[in-house]
């Protein structure tokens, strides 16, 4: 009895010396690190303008669309009172060219009744020296003279005809049509201005939190100076820099088990949504004149599986490789 239990002592500590050795022996795990990283929005002004009111600061949540600072300019209020006058100048010009005052109408009308008369008139004349020549009482130039005074009236009267026309009438279709590109041109501008106006109120593009703000009340800022920086808190993912010969097959879509010190040693699952290739300065160098290669540098995205809180940029994620589950 007693030598069988030697036996098995010692089969057990050879077993425990192989453990120990296999575990001596083995390549330690290879572990990967990465970081959390969201979309950063920079808001800025498109007009020129100083700060009148600020409504948020570092560290606030704000919602999409919220008013966060509101900018005064004055040159652009009077650029747009401009804007309303010569449009109204320009409506004004648009009736005028398309109508015609009752007072213009009436006047050629009176004209033209004065012209008919005169025909009439020097009819009755040319008709009374025909009758009077045939008898002799009459000459032949006095009866030139009433003939051309007819003429002159016929002429007359066809003129004040054309001119009660024209004022009925109006503009010409030139000028009517002119009048009218002169109304557009003037309500664009107008609308212009009002846009600009309008971009003096900032609005929050993205819900997120405020992470940077340079504005400061009473400041100057041009148009595209940066005011605030927001990060999208919601909707964070995972990156990882990888050589390519620990890909291993590694596709969109596979997903993985990442650790985040900063929350917990809780798992997080994530799924692999782009693999990029870096660019030619991020790559690993051979160690070894022959017999070996360089080897490229891919970025791999991931986002989380399920929605992870207290996830920020800028924590570290740690994940063991090759991944368990790809």
């Amino acid at each position: 009895m007693a030598r069988i239990i030697r036996i098995i002592i010692g089969l057990a500590l050879l077993a425990g010396l192989g453990v120990l050795l296999w575990y001596a022996t083995s390549p330690p795990p290879l572990v990967v690190q990465g970081e959390v990283s969201a979309d950063r929005v920079d808001i800025s002004p498109r007009v020129s303008g100083r700060i009148a009111k600020l409504n948020a600061n570092v560290g606030d949540n704000v919602e999409g669309g919220a008013v966060i600072a509101e900018l005064e300019s004055p040159q652009l209020v009077a650029e747009l009172h401009m804007a309303e006058a010569a449009l109204a100048v320009a409506e004004a010009d648009l009736v005028r060219v398309n109508s015609t005052r009752p007072e213009t109408i009436a006047a050629r009308n009176a004209e033209l009744a004065s012209a008919a008369a005169d025909v009439t008139l020097y009819q009755e004349d040319s008709q009374r020296q025909a009758k009077l020549i045939t008898t002799g009482a009459s000459t032949q130039s006095r009866v030139d003279e009433t003939t051309r005074n007819l003429e002159a009236a016929i002429r007359k009267r066809e003129s004040a005809e054309a001119n009660l026309q024209l004022a009925v009438a109006g503009a010409s279709k030139e000028e009517k049509a002119l009048a009218a590109s002169q109304v557009e041109r003037a309500r664009s501008s107008l609308n212009q201005q009002q846009v600009d106006i309008s971009e003096l109120t900032i609005h929050a593009p993205i819900a997120g939190q405020v992470t940077t703000r340079v504005a400061e009340l009473g400041e100057n800022f041009s148009a595209g100076a940066p005011l605030f920086s927001l990060i999208d808190l919601q909707n964070p993912w995972f990156t990882f820099n990888l050589r390519e010969d620990l890909l291993e097959g590694l596709k969109v879509g596979d997903e993985f088990d990442v650790a985040v010190p900063a929350i917990g040693d809780a798992k997080i699952r994530v799924k692999v949504t782009t693999i990029n290739a870096q660019g030619q300065y991020a790559t690993w160098r051979a160690t070894r004149a022959t017999g070996d290669f360089d080897l490229r540098t891919f970025e791999v995205r991931a986002n989380p599986v399920n929605p992870v809180p207290g996830l920020r940029p800028g924590m570290s994620a740690i994940a063991s490789w090759p991944a368990e589950g790809h």
